[in-house]
């Protein structure tokens, strides 16, 4: 799988409900760690002070992460999604030396 970095930004609609709100919120919840479970979503940061999310996800190619990754999150309608692929960096500490 490829990584990418997703900037995630939710602008919730004016007057949707409290009760809607949680709901998908609550749903989100669980989506993310079904993805997270599998692979597809590998970590999260939200910036202090910031509504939105930064985050590495994970897919085969930009359609899945789209289609079968993003797509299926409870929100997915609601946000902006930024996303950069991503491909190792020859002296990136967490890598393995000489590899790449």
């Amino acid at each position: 799988m490829r990584e990418f970095l997703v900037e995630i930004t939710t602008t919730v609609p004016e007057g949707t409900s409290p009760s809607e709100l949680d709901q998908r919120h609550a749903a989100e919840a669980v989506r993310a760690r079904e993805l997270a479970a599998t692979g597809h979503l590998a970590r999260l940061w939200r910036p202090v002070g910031e509504s939105r999310s930064i985050g590495i996800w994970r897919a085969d190619d930009e359609d899945e992460l789209h289609e079968k990754v993003l797509g299926t999150l409870p929100l997915h309608a609601w946000m902006t999604a930024t996303v950069t692929p991503l491909e190792p960096h020859p002296n990136d500490p967490g890598g393995t030396a000489g590899t790449r």
